[in-house]
């Protein structure tokens, strides 16, 4: 009888780690798997729902997605959980019973990152996210539920980011500014930056005063060492550094959980991956 079928969906997909992940989760636990990186094609339109469709076809269970297709996955959906609502994208999909499931573990898998495996407890912090993308779209009802004393969303373009408190209608706890008026902040217990900078070696105009010595500064960015981000937190004496390996290992563990229903050991995994910032 053959192994129930996974896979991760992108482009490009070359430098995937998550057959390597659920490859390893599924020796841990011990389930009859296999898992594989298929490079989705962007053109025609509808070229990535007829790759989906195929994948079903042929006993697929379940899909890991990644860029530029979470949008697309999202659409295709039948049922869409209010994690993947709220971003508006998805990063896993469940195929049962004829029918689509849309998730998006990627706001779980950094706060589960930060909070268990860096040991950050945001509750009563006061926490800064740089960006209003997909990715901070993903992370804000998981953050909203860590209790931090004041969640503050940065972006250049002020309206998306106000926009997108709106539109969560959430709590006193949260805010949206620009990067201008950070100055007059002061400094945040953890920082996070989910801007698309760091692929590109560039540094989003955060200025260093919202930095704390003893908090932390967090790269969704991962294996690309110390990013201009994390120098400039360092360059200010922040000691609790870390990059978005976690955050990667972390999410996949709650997919392999939805779908497989046992939820595997993440910490050799990280520590597998970890590339060292110096």
């Amino acid at each position: 009888m053959m192994s129930d079928q996974y896979a991760v969906i992108g482009n490009p997909i070359g430098h995937t780690k998550s057959p390597l992940i659920h490859g390893l989760f599924a020796q841990e636990t011990q389930q009859d798997m296999s898992y594989t990186a298929i490079e989705g094609p962007l053109e025609p339109q509808d070229a990535f729902a007829s790759t989906v469709r195929a994948f079903i076809a042929e006993g697929g269970k379940g899909m890991n997605v990644t860029a530029p297709f979470k949008l697309k996955a999202f659409a295709m959906a039948d049922v869409r959980s209010e994690q993947a609502a709220l971003a508006g994208a998805a990063n896993a999909l469940s195929f049962k019973d004829g029918c689509i499931v849309a998730e998006n573990f990627d706001g779980v898998g950094l706060v589960r990152d930060i909070e268990v495996n860096l040991d950050l407890p945001m509750a009563g912090k006061r926490v800064l996210i740089l960006g209003a993308g997909g990715a901070v779209r993903g992370a804000l009802l998981p953050f909203l539920a860590a209790r931090p004393a004041e969640l503050v969303v940065v972006n250049r373009d002020v309206g998306k980011a106000k926009a997108l408190a709106a539109q969560i209608n959430a709590d006193a706890s949260l805010a949206a500014c620009g990067y201008a008026e950070l100055e007059a902040m002061g400094r945040f217990d953890l920082v996070v930056n989910a801007t698309s900078a760091s692929l590109t070696g560039e540094l989003p105009p955060v200025p260093p005063s919202v930095f704390s010595p003893t908090g932390a500064a967090y790269e969704l960015a991962y294996g690309k060492r110390l990013t201009p981000f994390l120098q400039l937190a360092r360059n200010v004496g922040v000691l609790g550094l870390a990059d978005g390996v976690g955050m990667l290992v972390e999410q996949a563990a709650e997919a392999f959980a939805w779908w497989r229903g046992v939820r595997p050991q993440t910490r050799a995994v990280i520590d597998r991956l970890t590339v060292p910032l110096d």
